[in-house]
């Protein structure tokens, strides 16, 4: 029996963390390719630190079955285009600091071509469908404590750092510096959040405001109407607590304070710790990788189950092997909430997706294009599907077909 009170929190970074950075750089380097070739192969990793940019992995670009020589003239190509891209996506994040700055810090990439051995297991061929590109499990989860259905510990984490962010770009904020990090506790009765309990920020400044020195204290009076503003009447009272940079002075952040990389930040990239976690990272992989698409098609479908009204809360989980098309197991849980026989949706959820294949996966959910660098940070889920396909996962179309099966 699940338990309906609790006290729970969750975490969330900002784009100018640096495990955030060097995910906007890798996913930018995804959007690189799949802007030239659809089909295109990228397992991208970033590192950076003071003034420093560096760039490992695999990569292809041309058509599984293409040409050799052309698939390998075009993939330099790419390669040699990556600097400026990179050099902008920091620049739009924000970093011209001493420590990082967005024209001045060391560039090094050491992109090389994908293994043979992998892509013969992945690429499809007259004999076999395209396989997955790696073996691994896979979840999603949707609950309804939010209208993104999303938990709405790590909800309003993203939130306090989308708007602190919002308020920096702007000038609204002019103190802030791009790295900062946040945490909600929140208080649940028969399963609701009811009372937020305690807000952690800290976020990188610059010395002063105006013509005081950026004391914790000021900096919590200029962010907190930021804060407050992002939760719904009545979650905030009276025993709410603030803790504003409470390690003091925060001036020297982001790469240049700790080193970043790819793939860190897991868990506030999906639900905040409120649902398992398979281990791979999402950013950085083309959606031939099942690490990123089937996790993305296990919260489309669990999203759309709790939108259907067939359950409270939902998790999904799927497995393959590399090589191989067909899912090796696909399991649905209703944590006791549910309308509906977890075994029946087990059964149909796959079919809606085209059997939950990898290729299947990517043609239902429009996936090869460049679409990448803005789920970087703020979270893969819980974002609103954009026109030209970004967060197609979030769609919500599948209510009806899901309510013919109650």
């Amino acid at each position: 029996m699940s338990r309906s009170n609790y006290i729970f929190t969750s975490e969330s970074v900002s784009e100018g963390h640096p495990d955030k950075v060097a995910d906007r750089i890798s996913d930018t380097v995804v959007d690189a390719f799949l802007a030239v070739e659809p089909e295109a192969r990228v397992a991208c990793e970033t590192l950076v630190t003071t003034n420093r940019i560096v760039l490992a992995g695999e990569v292809r670009a041309g058509r599984p079955g293409g040409s050799k020589a052309e698939n390998k003239a075009l993939t330099k190509e790419i390669v040699r285009s990556l600097e400026p891209k990179v050099r902008q996506a920091v620049k739009e994040i924000g970093y011209e600091q001493k420590g990082f700055h967005w024209s001045k810090a060391k560039f090094a990439c050491h992109l090389h071509e994908q293994s043979a051995h992998i892509a013969q297991g992945v690429d499809a061929s007259d004999k076999k469908d395209e396989g997955a590109g790696d073996q691994g499990i896979m979840f999603g989860y949707a609950c309804d404590e939010t209208p993104e259905l999303m938990p709405a510990t790590l909800q309003f984490s993203h939130n306090i750092l989308r708007r602190l962010a919002q308020a920096r770009h702007s000038g609204e904020c002019a103190v802030l510096e791009p790295d900062a990090k946040s945490q909600v506790t929140l208080r649940y009765e028969n399963g609701r959040p009811v009372e937020v309990l305690k807000i952690v920020v800290s976020t990188q400044h610059q010395k002063r405001i105006g013509l005081h020195s950026a004391t914790p204290k000021r900096i919590q009076e200029a962010i907190l109407p930021y804060i407050q503003e992002v939760f719904p009447e009545g979650l905030i009272t009276r025993k709410t607590k603030y803790l504003v940079n409470p390690t003091g002075r925060f001036e020297i952040g982001g790469p240049d304070g700790d080193a970043g990389l790819t793939g860190r930040k897991i868990i506030v990239d999906t639900y905040g710790g409120a649902a398992p976690h398979g281990g791979g990272a999402f950013s950085g992989k083309d959606p031939t990788k099942v690490d990123r698409s089937a996790a993305y098609a296990c919260r489309y479908l669990a999203k759309n189950v709790v939108a259907a009204g067939l359950a409270r809360r939902c998790t999904i989980q799927i497995a393959y092997a590399i090589g191989v098309a067909e899912p090796l197991s696909f399991y649905v849980d209703l944590h006791e909430t549910g309308e509906i026989d977890p075994a029946k949706l087990e059964l149909a959820l796959p079919e809606l997706i085209g059997g939950a294949t990898p290729r299947a996966i990517r043609q239902h959910l429009g996936l090869n294009k460049p679409i990448y660098a803005r789920t970087a940070a703020y979270g893969h889920f819980g974002r609103k599907p954009d026109a030209d396909g970004g967060f197609s996962w979030e769609r919500t179309d599948l209510i009806a077909e899901l309510k013919g099966l109650a």
